[in-house]
């Protein structure tokens, strides 16, 4: 049984950065609540049921997400907790290879709960067709649960380099961010200035790795302006959407020929920037605002559950749409009056959905572990004092790279490809090669498999586990 927020909250130590712990799940639920809102599900003349974006309905509410698009911020936060959770376990280690624990521990309660949700959603979409349902809503939901798992390969990527981007800025400091910045920029030159084909897909890597690489920064206490930082990645936001090609939105719009998002851009990385600086400057009042005993058990347990809600929010959203055509409600066009009316009854009913999702999948956020720690996962970013890492067994460290490397590509196939159509082999392309459902889910969970084999040591091992 695991422990109440409140037996949680009062075991903090004293050490924790509580404003770490509210910036990632105030980024998360800012995640949930902007789906929630841009969702814009029409029904046709001929009664097929359609899901399209609110800003692409009224364009001028895109610069709302210049403050909406929290993600850096969530990668910014990793980029800390990683960089404390990798150098406690190194430290204990005594020089010994600790690759494989490190992911394991990281990763755990990331991927138990996303395999988990590709199991439940993929054994449903294959029931489904074997029983010939199907169209309407229903298939665009087996497209669209599965988009969020953009993020989830992008954090496993973030956790996977962090060994070797966490020496280079020990090595460099700024000047390791400073690379990957000048990178990501090299890449938006040769991309736009010259047309250079597929090199865009660089900046997964370079705009989001530089992002976390701020995490490391602030985890040695040298973002000292943000101010600076804020006023920069502003400005150079905004100079980018003015005056080159890049858009307004920090999100994809459907049918535009350029996104920030995918593949990111530089714009969107001086995005990143000014969104780090901005939470920087509220670090102060916000800290004073969680030693408050009631706030800091909310954001305790809302750190509990955090992942699962963002798996889950889509499926309650289209589960609270269907439930509405089922019953023959009318909804109105997106962005009129009587839309916008009923825009805070469907949230409502979609956080009950989805508090109800949560009730049932909570428990796969829970990391295994073979032991109990004085230190429970909700409230630790570093390796308990107790715990006495072993060394790695051999061939753990390249057998747990390429597990992850299996679960990224896995993850952000399903992504793209979604869950319908399993026997017809549908395929989407990622990057440059064509991927099915049935093998992106095949490899996600032999990379699972893989990591967590090679991440398990002797049982003082298992005591090991750290917030995602």
């Amino acid at each position: 049984m695991g422990s109440s927020a409140h037996e949680l909250a009062a075991a903090t130590p004293a050490s924790r950065d509580k404003y770490i712990d509210l910036l990632r799940v105030a980024s998360l639920g800012t995640v949930v609540l902007g789906h929630w809102l841009m969702a814009a599900v029409t029904v046709g003349d001929d009664g097929r049921a359609e899901v399209g974006n609110l800003l692409a309905v009224e364009p001028r509410l895109q610069l709302l997400t210049w403050a909406l698009q929290i993600m850096p911020v969530f990668f910014f936060v990793g980029g800390f907790s990683h960089a404390l959770s990798y150098r406690s376990l190194r430290r204990r280690s005594e020089g010994a290879p600790v690759y494989s624990v490190f992911l394991r521990a990281r990763l755990q309660r990331l991927l138990r709960p996303t395999v988990v949700f590709i199991g439940v959603w993929g054994a449903g979409a294959l029931a489904l067709q074997l029983a010939g349902e199907g169209g309407g809503l229903l298939d665009v939901s087996l497209r669209l649960v599965a988009q969020p798992l953009w993020f989830i390969g992008i954090y496993l990527a973030m956790v996977a380099f962090t060994p070797p981007l966490l020496r280079l800025h020990e090595r460099y400091g700024w000047g390791a961010f400073g690379g990957l910045v000048a990178a990501a920029a090299s890449v938006d030159v040769l991309r736009f200035a010259f047309g250079v084909p597929y090199v865009e897909f660089l900046n997964f890597a370079f705009v989001w790795l530089a992002v976390h690489q701020l995490g490391f920064l602030r985890a040695d206490g040298r973002l000292g302006r943000p101010y600076v930082l804020a006023g920069a990645g502003l400005a150079g936001a905004a100079l980018l959407v003015a005056y080159g090609p890049y858009p307004l939105s920090m999100v994809g719009m459907p049918g535009e020929k350029i996104s920030n998002m995918a593949p990111p851009t530089f714009a969107l990385l001086c995005h990143g920037l000014w969104l780090v600086g901005a939470v920087e400057l509220l670090r102060e009042p916000a800290g004073r605002w969680l030693r408050r005993p009631r706030v800091w058990r909310t954001v305790v347990a809302a750190n509990g559950v955090s992942m699962t809600a963002f798996l889950w929010h889509l499926t309650a959203m289209l589960g609270v749409y269907g439930v509405l055509l089922a019953a023959g409600v009318r909804l109105p066009e997106p962005a009129t009056g009587g839309w916008w009316a009923q825009v805070p009854l469907r949230i409502a009913a979609a956080m009950v959905v989805t508090g109800v999702l949560v009730a049932v999948f909570r428990r796969f956020e829970r990391p295994s572990a073979g032991g109990k720690s004085k230190v429970s996962p909700e409230v630790s970013q570093e390796v308990s004092p107790e715990v006495s890492p072993d060394v790695s067994p051999s061939g753990a460290g390249p057998a747990a790279a390429v597990g992850v490397a299996l679960c990224l590509f896995g993850v952000l196939g399903l992504s793209m490809v979604g869950f319908g159509g399993l026997l017809e082999g549908r395929t989407a392309m990622l990057i440059a090669v064509r991927v099915t459902a049935p093998v992106a889910v095949a490899m996600t969970l032999v990379g699972w498999l893989l990591v967590e084999r090679a991440g398990r040591g002797r049982p003082s091992l298992h005591k090991y586990a750290t917030r995602v």
